[in-house]
């Protein structure tokens, strides 16, 4: 069999299995069938407090996974803060090197610019 047969077949079996669980149960017919299959097929219709439970079954599946997606996420925070932390430090100082080298050439710069440069270069 070829694999996108598999997987049109897997398809259509959940896709069955699906709307037999969530169909209301119809009185009126004695077989129901389903409207893409030709074959009239007899199956148990579900009562409510088997939708109930199907519904707190997925519910609580959901309520896990964002628990643990929680739990993952309140480990890792600690290593984002320090991330962060990190980029500020480096912010910071890339910040005042710029402002020091900035002092520092305007220093220079009238330094070398006065008339009586002998005087102050020689003092220092």
């Amino acid at each position: 069999m070829i694999p996108t047969q598999d997987q049109s077949r897997v398809f259509h079996d959940l896709s069955r299995t699906l709307i037999t669980i969530l169909r209301s149960p119809s009185p009126s017919s004695s077989s129901p069938s389903l409207p893409y299959d030709d074959v009239a097929v007899s199956v148990p219709s579900m009562n409510p407090a088997g939708l109930a439970s199907l519904m707190l079954g997925i519910s609580m599946g959901l309520m896990v996974c964002g628990s643990v997606t929680f739990v993952i996420g309140f480990m890792l925070m600690p290593w984002v803060l320090g991330l962060m932390m990190l980029v500020v430090l480096v912010g910071v100082v890339s910040g005042v090197s710029v402002i020091g080298r900035w002092v520092v050439e305007s220093c220079w710069e009238s330094c070398t610019n006065r008339k009586d440069y002998a005087r102050v270069c020689k003092d220092t």
